[in-house]
């Protein structure tokens, strides 16, 4: 067990439930970049403000994205951690997860196209 009393698979599945949500994962995926506003989140997110503004608390509350407030602007980014690792494992498993949902599997590789080859190996379909 770890510190909090719960069996380390609980701590694992509470932290992945954190990710189970789309508007969450694309503000991580945004924030990989580095450091955003919430207003250039929001912009990029296309959702509305009182729908960020719940996702982003998920996010703070959990200790895997800080806030830094600067007069009337927050900023967030990454606390730390391996999340961008952990995102690109996401990436790598979906091809062989999706291999049958053909439509999800090309968005999957439509939005593939649009990253450095450094940052996320090409998607292959499995065997």
């Amino acid at each position: 067990m770890n510190d909090a009393g719960i069996p380390l698979y609980e701590a694992k599945a509470a932290f992945f439930r954190v990710l189970g949500h789309p508007v969450r994962i694309r503000v991580l995926e945004l924030l990989q970049e580095g450091p955003l506003p919430v207003r250039k989140l929001r912009g990029a997110i296309g959702v509305e403000p009182a729908a960020l503004s719940q996702q982003l608390a998920v996010l703070r509350r959990s200790g895997i994205v800080t806030a830094t407030r600067t007069g009337t602007t927050v900023v967030y980014e990454l606390a730390g951690g391996d999340v961008a690792g952990l995102l690109g494992a996401a990436r790598r498993t979906l091809p062989v997860v999706l291999t049958d949902r053909g439509e999800l599997l090309a968005e999957l590789r439509r939005a593939d196209a649009g990253r450095a080859p450094a940052e996320l190996p090409r998607v292959q379909e499995a065997s």
